[in-house]
């Protein structure tokens, strides 16, 4: 595929698309291949949403090539439940990967690889174990000791590295080493371990390896075979560059990829650890992998996010070295800006209240218009019912109100969003004292949409026709984690800062129209905020309701 001068200016620019664009000019590049490498151990998060569309997004804008690949090197924490989900959360986020490939397609390549490495004297078979190899590494400040296996002839570690492969030996029993500098200032380059002992069924091999290399050996062994060329990872892999080229120098593959480093995606009020979100599936904190309040992909999809408001936000957040933190409420800013032309509104109350309009005809009921997307005329309008019993919020009526409040009290009157004028007349209690019901009288001649201007109020508030009112389940979420303390208790751990608080499940009512939505169907609640249909916990009988975001935020935008 051949590539003129590059000069395209379709994603925001950053340094990684400067050396992309130097490499063209300069004839290094012909193609660009780059290629999003998860480890399929886990769910995919919001931090490799912006890896996926850094990759796919360059090497399109260049006419390129971008590889999904499985690193499956590790079998013991590998599963065919996380291939499945990490290809449906790249397909949804709106890619197409040109190749498809697994580390486990090339263990023959890599194993043939380590053999060069034994005969041309640049790795060895070492025999001691893993704490003893880690205090033998040294620390940042002290050099390494050398291992006493050292210096074992290429024979002899060729014939243990083939008996490792033949299930000779227990896990753990040896390993192979790279042999490079046990004094060099760069810890990754004193003498790294890179095959080891692992009697793990493999979800693809099966059984057929009990040898597998170690991440820092097969990735770029993987990219040189792929002929990617510009293999971007996030900062920490910074220090394993050196060991990165040295394997493609040693190994003499025919292509020659270059790895460059970006400042991974932090967010505040959230844990990505995929290590920390695994934990809290398996301990139940969440529901799954793709509950809402996680910040997974499927968990983002769940709640009601968009691929086109998660794309916005991985191109406007920018591609840098330095690392920073941004506001979970950025994230918020792009859902909302990509639903607000395009998700219908309606009326929902989370917490109903009873009212009973007293001088409205019993068994009456008249369909009353209103617009589907205020913003957004061309979406037509929608009829809605309304009667003689309407719910509303309970937050919507107060019996003793402080000044300045203009919705429902006793000898107020408010108007129905959409229909008339109302009047609290009486209110009605249980036994308890609580509020239960209110009786209201309505003007026929105040209907929304006629003209009226005889007079007018203050306070606007929503409503449902209760005889018609369609009963679901909300869903409200807060952050799943607390912000994290300057100070932290001794002993205390991310589990400590999990919000009691990040679910409240309520039972409420939906306009009549919405009884046939359907799983991820979206729709701004007036007043409320977006919400999601739940694709996984709805039923055609019970419909869930997650809320995406609010209606508005304190987060100043221009400062972001």
């Amino acid at each position: 595929m051949e590539n003129k001068s590059a000069t395209t200016n379709t994603t925001n620019t950053n340094f990684i698309k400067n050396i992309v664009i130097e490499d063209l000019n300069e004839g290094r590049v012909d193609t660009v291949v780059t290629r999003f490498p998860p480890e399929p151990n886990g769910y995919l998060h919001i931090g490799h949403a912006k890896s996926i569309c850094l990759n796919f997004e360059l090497a399109d804008e260049f006419k390129g090539r971008t590889n999904l690949r499985f690193d499956d090197t590790n079998p013991a924490k590998e599963d065919e439940e996380f291939v499945r989900a990490i290809k449906e959360d790249v397909q949804w986020l709106g890619f197409e990967w040109d190749g498809l490939f697994f580390a486990s397609d090339y263990f023959d390549y890599m194993y043939e690889k380590a053999q060069l490495l034994i005969r041309k004297g640049k790795a060895y078979v070492c025999q001691l174990n893993a704490e003893q190899i880690r205090e033998g590494r040294g620390t940042l400040t002290e050099p390494g000791k050398e291992s006493p296996y050292r210096d074992r002839p290429a024979e002899e570690s060729l014939d243990l590295f083939e008996r490792m492969r033949k299930g000779e030996f227990k896990d753990g029993e040896m390993v192979l080493r790279a042999k490079i500098n046990m004094a060099s200032p760069n810890i990754n380059l004193r003498d790294p371990v890179i095959y080891r002992i692992s009697h793990a069924h493999h979800h693809r091999t099966g059984d057929a390896w009990c040898i597998y290399p170690m991440y820092a050996f097969a990735h770029p062994l993987e990219d040189a075979h792929e002929a990617v060329t510009h293999s971007i990872c996030t900062l920490e892999f910074e220090d394993q560059r050196p060991l990165y080229d040295w394997v493609i120098q040693e190994c003499e593959t025919e292509h020659v990829p270059h790895q460059y480093e970006f400042a991974k995606l932090k967010l505040t009020d959230t844990i990505m650890g995929k290590r920390y979100l695994k934990q809290m599936v398996d301990e139940g904190v969440v529901d799954g992998w793709d509950d809402p309040r996680m910040p997974t992909v499927s968990g983002l999809r769940r709640r009601g996010f968009t691929p086109e408001s998660i794309r916005n936000f991985c191109r406007e957040i920018g591609v840098t070295k330095s690392d920073s933190t941004v506001d979970v409420k950025y994230l918020d800013h792009f859902i909302r800006e990509d639903l607000k032309l395009k998700a219908p509104r309606t009326m929902g109350i989370l917490k109903p209240l009873k009212v009973v309009i007293t001088n409205y005809p019993e068994g009456q009921v008249e369909m009353l218009d209103a617009e589907i997307n205020s913003e957004n005329p061309e979406m037509g309008i929608r009829q809605i019912p309304f009667s003689r019993e309407i719910y509303i919020e309970q937050d919507d009526f107060m019996e003793n109100p402080p000044s300045k409040y203009f919705r429902l009290f006793p000898g107020n009157e408010v108007r129905l969003k959409h229909a008339y004028f109302i009047k609290c007349e009486e209110v009605v209690k249980d036994e308890a004292g609580r509020v239960i019901e209110l009786r209201c009288t309505y003007d026929p001649e105040t209907k929304s949409g006629s003209g009226f201007t005889g007079r007018k109020v203050k306070g606007t508030i929503h409503w449902v026709e209760a005889t018609r009112a369609v009963p679901v389940e909300f869903r409200l979420y807060e952050p799943l984690v607390l912000p994290e303390q300057e100070e932290k208790e001794e002993g205390s751990t991310f589990l400590d800062r999990i919000n009691p608080n990040s679910l409240e499940v309520l039972s409420g009512f939906v306009e009549e129209n919405m009884k046939d939505a359907e799983g991820n169907d979206k729709f701004q609640f007036f007043r409320h905020g977006y919400f999601n249909v739940d694709p996984k916990a709805s039923t055609k009988d019970h419909l869930v309701f997650n809320l995406t975001v609010s209606l508005k935020s304190s987060f100043d935008i221009k400062q972001a």
